[in-house]
């Protein structure tokens, strides 16, 4: 998820406007591998492509500079992009384009033929010599007037749950969240930004791109994410702001720690869901910020964490963002806790968030009014994610809406337990969540993936479990599976999905509790 809540000036600017606005700035505007562009030539390039968009544009590159020029060139337009899922495969990814009206797809050699005998549309190779020459041949297009409403970005969820979603970004709602993040994080033109996620993904376009075109700063732009050439590329650019969405921070703090490490440009990282611990380790080996918010790409729901914020919270909300008990429609009371910070009232404290103010921000999920109203309830927008909050107005994350467990008859959230579990030292991810108990309700599983030159050891495990004073009555997990990587997303999301599914018949090695102890299962 990416910070995309917006507040609405009397004038909305448009994303174009903002483009447009580089068309005469003479300052390096791109990098990438050893070329480098200027604002004036990237303005150039997107324009030339602008003249070729029509209809929906249906994105299916790499990250690179084809990729950028498409973007800034269709917002330019005023052509739609769909950005496409490279993940994606067959009928699935073929689903997506018939599904967002692409009149017209942009790929590259490498995956074009991930999209042969799909889908009738006309399809542009960007690095065939054919379309280099018609390109060059083409006038740039004249900068036109875009209207706010009109719709910028189609970019799907990450279907952790659900057949993915794609989410509506107009021009007017693009501009705002670029001089949002400017204002927001003291941006300006001598910022560079490294942009390495995903760029189909919204915390690219959202966090990164957006910010640096409203500022005229510099995109450093890399084919896919390294950890290792992380800070290589920070010193080597001169990288100001870095970001990220998952597992990178992580990633990167796994690569030998130098003396020096400190020693570089970057002011600011900014992104979600990073670990707790990643978080502050992350901050003093590079000496820099870490700004790690829960924000929906749906863009209307944000907790920010400030100073004093305790550690495992996401912060406090804003004005209208409440917990709401989906049955009573009425705010959950404040979270409770004993001396040893176990949550005592989970079963009245835990709620969805909902923003009671968020259902004008909200411009919908494209072809898919059920999902829309769906998400849209009694004039207020719902998450999806579960959440509590303590008495002093600090906000934590619950989980997903199907990460409860009954168990015992007791309800219980997954995400309390994982962050509990991500205490021991031997586990590196950890993801809990139910499977069936043998005559009613759930059982805790936690896929756990080990530390590097670490090995499960239950009798350590046990001895930590007692030794966590919050650690609720129902939280220990009955099994414990032992994976060499989770399933994520392209974005690094966990998918419990698949791992529901394949409950107790994993191959890995699942260790089952029982009689104080851990044992493996041989069957």
């Amino acid at each position: 998820m990416t910070e995309l809540a917006d507040d609405r000036p009397a004038r909305e600017t448009t994303f174009a406007e903002l483009v447009a606005a580089r068309a005469d700035d003479d300052r390096t505007g791109l990098r990438f591998e050893d070329s480098s562009w200027t604002w004036r030539e990237v303005i150039a390039e997107a324009r030339r492509r602008a003249a070729l968009a029509s209809g929906h544009v249906g994105l299916f590159l790499e990250n690179g500079p084809e990729h950028l020029f498409w973007l800034l060139g269709s917002a330019l337009a005023g052509v739609p992009v769909v950005e496409l899922n490279p993940t994606r495969r067959g009928a699935e990814l073929a689903r997506d384009i018939t599904h967002t009206d692409c009149t017209m797809l942009v790929t590259e050699t490498g995956r074009a033929p991930q999209l042969e005998g799909l889908v009738d549309v006309p399809t542009l190779i960007v690095d065939t010599p054919g379309h280099v020459e018609r390109l060059a041949a083409t006038e740039p297009a004249e900068i036109a007037q875009v209207e706010p409403k009109t719709i910028f970005s189609l970019v799907f969820t990450s279907g952790t749950t659900s057949a993915p979603k794609a989410v509506i970004s107009t021009q007017g709602r693009l501009g705002r969240i670029a001089g949002q993040q400017r204002d927001r994080r003291g941006l300006t033109r001598d910022d560079v930004f490294y942009v390495v996620m995903p760029m189909f993904h919204s915390n690219a376009l959202m966090a990164g791109i957006a910010p640096a075109v409203a500022t005229g700063g510099r995109i450093v732009l890399r084919r896919r994410f390294s950890a290792s050439g992380f800070l290589p590329d920070v010193r080597r650019h001169g990288v100001t702001f870095f970001n990220y969405v998952g597992k990178p921070l992580s990633y990167i703090l796994a690569t030998p720690e130098k003396p020096d490490d400190a020693d570089n440009p970057l002011r600011i990282a900014f992104g979600n869901e990073a670990a707790e611990r990643d978080i502050h380790e992350f901050a003093r080996r590079f000496g820099c910020t870490v700004i790690d918010s829960y924000g929906s790409s749906e863009g209307e729901i944000r907790l920010n964490r400030v100073p004093g914020t305790p550690p495992g919270s996401l912060g406090v909300a804003e004005p209208g963002t409440v917990v709401i008990d989906p049955d009573t429609l009425q705010e959950c009371p404040p979270a409770r806790f004993d001396e040893h910070g176990t949550l005592l009232n989970a079963d009245e404290a835990i709620g969805e968030i909902v923003d009671t103010m968020g259902a004008a921000k909200f411009e919908g999920y494209y072809n898919n009014p059920e999902a829309t109203a769906k998400r849209v309830r009694n004039g207020w927008t719902w998450s999806g994610d579960l959440a509590y909050r303590d008495t002093d107005g600090y906000w934590y994350f619950a989980g997903r809406t199907e990460d409860w467990l009954r168990v015992d008859g007791e309800n219980i959230a997954a995400a309390p337990v994982e962050r509990l579990l991500s205490r021991f030292e031997a586990f590196e991810d950890v993801a809990v969540y139910a499977v069936p108990d043998d005559h009613v309700g759930d059982q805790i599983m936690a896929a756990v993936t080990l530390a590097p030159n670490r090995a499960f050891d239950p009798a350590s495990f046990m001895t930590f479990l007692r030794t966590q004073p919050d650690l609720g009555t129902k939280w220990t997990p009955r099994y414990i599976r032992v994976m060499d990587a989770l399933p994520r997303t392209p974005t690094n999301k966990v998918m419990k999905r698949p791992l529901r599914k394949e409950g107790r018949n994993a191959t890995d090695p699942l260790y089952e509790h029982h009689n104080d102890t851990y044992k493996l299962r041989t069957s």
